[in-house]
């Protein structure tokens, strides 16, 4: 027993030379692993939709739905299933970029795939509007290579590809209803083996109108001869994971539910990712629509009977599996140190932490961050028309919400330069309702507004509901964000010690197809003359 103990020391010393700087950004707020060899879900309380994963030499990679915002389809990585850190986006600026100038919410990149084929990763994912586009690398760490678009389609979503053991490559999609006028219907397609094209026109292989609305979200695999599609149905909240399987990749496909809801609080469990993991275990991910807080990650166990495969645990005994909620980790090689994606940032190097996110594709004009000063430097970028609110605004410096609670806070320094009026800065809460702490000015000098926008996405004005005079053009700011429900309480220091609260409490709300962000902004009117800018000390997560 001494000897294992040793071992397993030995092993935790080895894998700290893989995590180090993961050890960096432990989160506060939300850690899946219990430290005693299980862990809870969600196992990324964060709004990481639609994941897929894939396994690689003990290696682990998951990418998610980023719809509009850049960079995009972000790239995890796990040596345990349970342990994430966030290290790449395959995708620095949408697709194509004059589209992606200005915000698209709810546009751009829906429901991506990961696969690993020929000594190379691949992601293949729908642009509603667009079509299924796919990229690749040898290193998923560095850069991807420009997009392809392998079908034009309006409405084409959710696609998956399968190289077949005959050399023959295949690819699976669904359809958006708004888009192609019709849904619930999975298309097949021959595609060449550099999966830049498909081939055909695509077979329909199932249509899920009677039994199985909504069904989309495809998976492709293959496994003791049958093909399988992992396709979710139902809904985004309400539904269940549908696996279909058959001996010909065109059908006719066999149905069976294999994870619902049934007698657990976790609704929706479906659209997601199978693994094995080499020790003999098989997993599934999958999301949780938690409205505000985003479509969460979680882990189940698979196992498998008659060549179906078995999701969680059958709770209420009805032969359908139910997500856990805690459970024995996964076996790997190693016991590996805790990680999470990082969510503060000290602004004290040249770039930014990778959590960050723009509301469109980025303007190198935007912001400034010069080596040696230890600040972010956000430039009031005017609107490029008269706007109601910063719904359509695209440089917001946004990230997701890390957990049900949390606190953020920020040092923020405006610097306005000549003008006399019109330039703000601070701290947000954003999705179709939004609100902020900002630091403005006037001819007397600077004050604190607390303001919202309700219905922002629908054009509803911001509005101001307390303002406070302070003494310099510098402040601290705080919002905390409590659970359930994700309400927001705002406060102000101008020592960095002593907070007062102001203005109203408000509700967080999610955006469009993705929870609510919170992050920091600079602007200016369109009336305002140019210059200036805020500089920004910090950005924390905390308890």
């Amino acid at each position: 027993m001494e000897y294992l103990k040793r071992i397993s020391l030995f092993a935790y010393i080895l894998a700290q030379s893989f995590t180090s700087a993961a050890q960096k950004s432990i989160s506060q707020v939300w850690v899946a692993d219990q430290k005693n060899g299980t862990y809870t879900n969600p196992i990324l309380h964060a709004d990481y939709s639609d994941p897929d994963v894939v396994g690689v030499d003990g290696d682990f990679y998951m990418t998610s739905s980023s719809f509009n915002a850049a960079p995009g389809l972000p790239i995890l990585h796990s040596r345990d299933l349970v342990n994430w850190q966030l290290i790449n986006y395959a995708l620095p600026r949408q697709f194509p970029d004059e589209v992606f100038s200005i915000p698209q919410h709810g546009n751009g990149v829906w429901a991506p795939s990961i696969r690993y084929h020929n000594n190379e990763f691949y992601i293949f994912w729908g642009d509603p509007d667009q079509g299924i586009f796919r990229i690749k690398t040898k290193d998923p760490r560095g850069e991807w290579d420009e997009p392809v678009l392998v079908f034009k389609a309006k409405g084409a979503i959710d696609p998956c590809p399968l190289w077949d053991d005959d050399g023959n490559a295949y690819l699976v999609h669904g359809w958006a209803g708004s888009r192609a006028g019709v849904k619930s219907l999975l298309t097949v397609h021959r595609m060449n083996v550099e999966a830049t094209q498909v081939l055909d026109a695509g077979k329909h292989v199932f249509d899920g109108h009677e039994n199985h609305p909504t069904v989309e979200g495809s998976k492709f695999y293959k496994r003791n001869g049958y093909y399988y599609i992992f396709a979710p149905a139902g809904g985004v909240s309400t539904g269940w994971q549908l696996i279909l399987r058959s001996k010909n990749v065109y059908g006719p496909y066999e149905e069976q539910v294999v994870l619902e809801q049934g007698s657990t609080l976790i609704n929706g469990p479906h659209q997601g990712a199978w693994v094995a993991t080499g020790q003999g275990e098989d997993w599934f991910f999958h999301f949780q629509d938690k409205d505000v807080y985003g479509r969460v990650v979680h882990l189940q166990p698979i196992s498998w009977k008659n060549d179906w495969p078995v999701m969680g645990k059958d709770f209420d005994n009805n032969g359908i599996g139910e997500p856990v909620l805690a459970y024995t980790k996964p076996k790997v090689d190693l016991i590996y140190p805790i990680a999470t994606p990082p969510e503060t940032d000290e602004f004290n190097t040249d770039t930014l932490g990778i959590q960050w996110q723009w509301q469109a594709n980025p303007n190198v004009m935007w912001s400034a961050q010069i080596r040696g000063k230890e600040y972010l430097r956000l430039f009031s970028i005017k609107p490029e028309t008269r706007q109601p609110n910063l719904w359509m605004t695209p440089n917001l410096l946004l990230q997701k919400f890390p957990s049900p609670q949390f606190t953020a806070t920020t040092l923020v320094k405006l610097e306005p330069e000549e003008a006399t009026t019109g330039k703000r800065a601070g701290l947000m809460i954003f999705g179709m309702h939004y609100a902020t702490l900002t630091l403005t000015h006037d001819k007397d000098g600077f004050f604190i507004e607390q303001t919202q926008a309700l219905d922002a996405e629908n054009g509803a004005d911001e509005f101001t509901n307390e303002v406070k005079r302070i003494a310099t053009n510098t402040a601290y700011f705080k919002v905390e964000v409590s659970a359930p429900d994700a309400t927001c309480r705002f406060s102000y220091s101008e020592d960095g010690k002593a907070f007062k609260k102001i203005g109203k409490a408000f509700t967080a709300k999610p955006g469009k197809w993705v929870g609510a962000k919170v992050g920091i902004f600079s602007v200016s009117s369109l009336d305002a003359k140019r210059g200036g800018y805020a500089d920004f000390d910090f950005f924390r997560i905390i308890k």
